[in-house]
């Protein structure tokens, strides 16, 4: 498994943003997920495919050399695929490719490096382009992404004298959904400028730990941190002393969109102290105020395969429901170069309306001049 540095560059939306949960974090172990396995699984079919010009079907169905518990699926094929086809768009002859490139940032934050998924270096020296593979299924944004940031700025200390121009491109191909984002020389340097304050902040021992839902969502300090449990508190308990009820629609519309600002970071604070909790009583036994009960189940077969053959015996062919496949399901199992068939059968309906903030880019279904229309 590779090693991570102390002020990661995957990390760096977390430590910018709070330079105190460096030292939080210290000594709490990493929380394992499928997910983060199966992207890295992604990660390394697509090293194996660009170095060795592989096509990523040809491991559909196999186990990778170094995560042997994720089988190459094929939407992981048709993934990788996607990456490839839209790297080799900016990959002319003469150009430089380098895949899984180590870069080092430490000009900027000390002992800092990182591993860019792919870089390009143009064929006139003008341009490098960072690319990064993300397998996940939450849109991630290139603009002002704080580890292209760093991916940019150890690309220019390696290039140091030639490259003009820097593009960090984002390719999420679960979701169709790609992003770039372009700065020059003089601009990326200015924010590398920023970052090494921010670095040299974080490992202080009294740095400061700063809540806020984009770095404390998957913080392993979220817990017990004091500033967040403060935040909550300070939200949830603003002006209910002077109230006579705490009846929602007794409050005014500055607390309540103050709680709705803070709704989910409050959310995912209580799940990780109920984690903490529960996570504490099945090492030690016990928590004050709290134990571990056996929760609600549902009835199931002993055995499938004895419920199958008992329950066709007694029923036939009412033993077995069918319904057809969902348009997500549907879609997977023809594959991309076959979803055209079935495009004139699908239509997507009116989402169900959402409450927003309003710096959200989505437009308000709520149209007052449309509405002001309809009187004339």
């Amino acid at each position: 498994m590779k090693a991570h540095a102390k002020l990661s560059a995957s990390g760096s939306h977390r430590w910018l943003a709070c330079p105190g949960s460096i030292k939080a974090e210290e000594g709490r172990p990493d929380k394992k997920s499928f997910f983060a396995d199966e992207g890295s699984a992604a990660h390394e079919l697509m090293d194996i495919c660009l170095t060795e010009e592989q096509s990523p079907f040809d491991w559909e169905g196999k186990p990778l050399i170094e995560y042997n518990a994720i089988t190459v699926t094929r939407e992981m094929c048709e993934g990788v695929q996607f990456y490839i086809d839209y790297i080799n768009q900016f990959y002319p002859d003469g150009a430089d490719m380098y895949v899984e490139k180590p870069v080092d940032f430490s000009e900027w934050v000390p002992e800092g490096w990182g591993t860019a998924d792919t870089i390009i270096y143009s064929t006139d020296g003008q341009t490098v382009d960072v690319f990064d593979l993300k397998f996940g299924k939450g849109i991630v944004s290139a603009q002002e992404n704080s580890q292209g940031l760093l991916y940019m700025l150890g690309a220019a200390e390696h290039w140091y004298c030639a490259p003009k121009n820097f593009r960090f491109h984002i390719v999420q191909p679960r979701l169709d959904h790609i992003d770039t984002w372009q700065l020059t020389r003089d601009e990326l340097l200015e924010r590398g400028e920023w970052i090494k304050e921010r670095a040299a902040l974080a490992l202080t021992d009294d740095a400061p730990r700063v809540p806020g839902e984009k770095q404390c969502q998957y913080c392993k300090a979220k817990a017990d941190c004091p500033p967040l449990g403060k935040l909550t508190t300070d939200v949830l308990m603003t002006d209910f002393d002077t109230m006579q009820t705490t009846n929602p629609d007794r409050l005014d519309a500055e607390t309540l969109r103050k709680a709705m600002d803070a709704k989910k970071l409050i959310v995912s604070w209580l799940d990780a102290v109920e984690e903490h909790i529960t996570t504490t009583i099945n090492e030690t036994g016990r928590f004050p105020g709290y134990k571990l009960v056996e929760g609600r189940s549902l009835r199931q077969w002993s055995s499938d395969a004895e419920a199958e053959k008992r329950l066709t015996q007694l029923l036939g062919d009412d033993a077995f429901e069918r319904k057809v496949l969902s348009v997500a399901k549907a879609e997977k199992t023809l594959g991309k170069k076959r979803v055209a068939e079935i495009a004139d059968l699908i239509e997507k309906p009116k989402g169900k309306p959402t409450l927003a903030p309003e710096s959200d880019p989505r437009p308000s279904i709520f149209d007052v001049s449309a509405e002001f229309d309809s009187f004339n």
